[in-house]
């Protein structure tokens, strides 16, 4: 099971960070599969940094193998969707960045990858496209976006990612983020939400 990443898929986000915006190709990254958080597990903030932040993305899930899937097939090979958060040492990401060394460490860090409850885009009825997506902290909205705001649809994604390598069943695309990221701390209560159907809640130790 492989756990693929979306940078800067977001204008938002990118002016937020100070990102000069991508529109050629989407920017991919990985995270390891010790990543994946799921079934409400409480998130445990490590001790090799002191600036977490979260960052609420709309993560699919593929449904069957495939290879250079063409986009206008991409939407036949997932069916599932829910909200994830990728969570980013951030400190540990500018410093290796000023370094300029690669910065899997403080993505792909145990954990980091949490994932709400998926459910069937039949069941959800919505254009895959145009979806509200939120995150509450403490029952505080701190994030909000809408899929139809990203710089690379899903389906582009697919087909990019898929020539250089195999989808597998039960892999995770983490879409990007929208503008709002931001720290956790301690006692923090995650809920994510596509539309009004809350999928994800998690709190923070």
């Amino acid at each position: 099971m492989k756990i693929i990443c979306v940078g800067m898929n977001y204008a938002s986000h990118n002016k937020e960070l100070h990102h000069t915006l991508i529109t050629r190709e989407p920017t991919i990254f990985m995270k390891a599969d010790t990543s994946l958080l799921k079934d409400g597990k409480p998130f445990y903030i490590p001790d090799f940094s002191s600036d977490v932040q979260y960052e609420a993305e709309v993560v699919v899930r593929i449904s069957r193998l495939g290879k250079s899937i063409a986009r206008r097939f991409a939407h036949r090979y997932f069916d599932e969707i829910t909200v994830g958060i990728d969570m980013t040492a951030r400190d540990l990401q500018h410093k290796f960045r000023e370094a300029g060394l690669p910065w899997e460490l403080c993505k792909s860090f145990d954990n980091s990858a949490i994932t709400g409850n998926f459910v069937s885009l039949e069941n959800l009825n919505e254009d895959i496209n145009r979806l509200p997506f939120r995150l509450d902290i403490n029952g505080k909205t701190v994030q909000e976006g809408n899929t139809s705001d990203m710089l690379f649809k899903i389906d582009e994604i697919i087909e990019y990612v898929s020539r250089f390598m195999t989808l597998k069943m039960g892999d995770l695309i983490y879409t990007g983020t929208p503008a709002g990221i931001g720290n956790v701390k301690i006692d923090d209560h995650l809920q994510g939400y596509i539309g009004e159907n809350k999928l994800l809640d998690c709190y923070i130790k």
